[in-house]
């Protein structure tokens, strides 16, 4: 996390690794998220993604900032750092 200057704001990193679970009946195999983790720099997110997917633990990972406004307790939508392999539509 990160606590931006204004201090009004605070930044987390995230990785997110996802798996596949059959669906059934004829279904195709649902993405689901198998993981997740915060870290307190970007790097070391996006890091833990490439590392995690390179070694085929995963189908897919997403690292990515939110910003979350300490005020209100609102989260912002998040900024992809990276996203490897198998990963949900931006639009879901």
């Amino acid at each position: 996390m990160h606590h931006d200057t204004d201090a009004q704001t605070k930044t987390h990193y995230i990785c997110q690794m996802y798996e596949k679970k059959p669906s059934g009946r004829g279904k195709p195999d649902a993405l689901v998220v198998a993981n997740t983790f915060q870290y307190t720099t970007a790097a070391q997110a996006e890091d833990r993604a490439q590392r995690v997917f390179a070694a085929q633990q995963y189908v897919g990972a997403d690292a990515y900032s939110l910003v979350e406004d300490l005020t209100s307790d609102e989260v912002g939508e998040p900024n992809f750092l990276v996203r490897l392999g198998e990963v949900p539509d931006l639009e879901n």
